[in-house]
This record gives structure tokens, sequence and C-alpha cells, in this order.
């Protein structure tokens, strides 16, 4: 039965990185897959998925503009797909979600999202919130803070490492940019919890 997935976690977390290994899995065993990601995150380059471990797939690009089910209708008149799978979901659209949704409900394809779940300043991405709302599974990927615990927040950092709690909620980047921290942490970092306690 197809549903539709969300895989969501803090920054390096290693959400392409699985992304990555269950597409291989279906195409290992003879499936297509169709992968898409954000237009304006080309870390990995444009039209590309990549991991920091190294690996890495071309997929076609979404913006906020971009309707999903048609999308997904093109692919799907052009050859076989078994599974659609979606990188950077905290930036698609409300109405991007309800596409996929109708997608997994109407063409019966499972849909896999992997994305933050929240921004630097503790707020839920759009995208995040509309699948955590409409999503058949919620799976979250674990990563760890310095101290141990689990990972489930992020804060942004200037070049100089001064921990940032105003700007765009949407800055793309990396370990030089972001550092994912248990609640009690990025509290401390921002400054709502004192260093002693």
């Amino acid at each position: 039965m197809a549903k539709l997935y969300f895989h969501y976690s803090t920054m390096n977390a290693g959400k392409s990185t699985i992304l990555l290994q269950a597409s291989h899995n279906y195409i290992e065993r003879g499936m297509q897959t169709y992968l898409l990601t954000a237009q304006f995150d080309d870390r990995a380059g444009q039209g590309r998925i990549g991991s920091r471990i190294g690996i890495g797939a071309d997929a076609d690009l979404f913006n906020p503009n971009t309707d999903l089910f048609a999308r997904i209708s093109e692919r799907r008149a052009a050859g076989p797909c078994a599974c659609v799978f979606i990188d950077e979901a905290q930036f698609l659209t409300k109405e991007q979600v309800w596409q996929l949704a109708r997608a997994v409900d109407d063409q019966r394809i499972p849909v896999m999202c992997y994305g933050l779940r929240v921004d630097f300043r503790g707020e839920l991405f759009p995208g995040s919130a509309a699948l955590l709302a409409l999503a058949d599974e919620m799976r979250e990927v674990r990563t760890i803070c310095h101290c141990g615990k689990k990972a489930s927040m992020v804060v942004r950092q200037d070049a100089e490492g001064n921990v940032l709690k105003d700007g765009a909620q949407v800055q793309i980047g990396g370990n030089e940019t972001y550092v994912s921290l248990c609640r009690r942490h990025w509290r401390q970092a921002i400054g709502d919890l004192p260093e002693d306690a």
C-alpha cells in the first residue's frame, strides 16, 4: 500500500544518505525511482542530491511554484516508477504536500520525504508542518548533541562562530553554519538557560 512518509531530523543527521540508500535499494532490485530536491539548494551542485559522506545522485528540481502532482504524473507517463523521493522537504509549500498526498492516494505511489523539522529559531518549516499533519508515517532520523543526548534542535552561527537568534528562516549552509544540539544546549546557546544550570 502506498504511503506518504516524512523522515525528519536536524542538520547533519544523514537524511540525504538514507534517501540515496533507499533509492539505491529499489534500483538494485530492478525498479526505477524519481528523485527531487529544492532548486535553490545547490551545495551538491544544481540538480543533485549529495551526502556529506560523498555519495550523490541526479535529481529533478522543485521550487514553490512546481506542481508536484503533475510532475509525478509526467514522470510516471515516461516509464515505470516505483517510488518518489523528496530531499529538503522542509522547503515544500503546504499545497505541494497536499499534491504529494494526492499522488499517493490517486496514483498509488509511495512518496518518501526527507527534511528538517524545525529551523534555528525552534519553529516549524511550512513544509514540515504540513508533512507532520498529513504524512501516513513519520520517522525520526537521529543524531547526537556534543553531550551525547539526542539532538533535536539546531543553531545557526556566523563566520566567527557566534550564535544567531534572528534572520531569514532559509539560509543554505552545512557544518560551517549549523550545529545540531539537544534542547537544553540549544537553550543555553541562545541565552535562554544559564551556562551553569
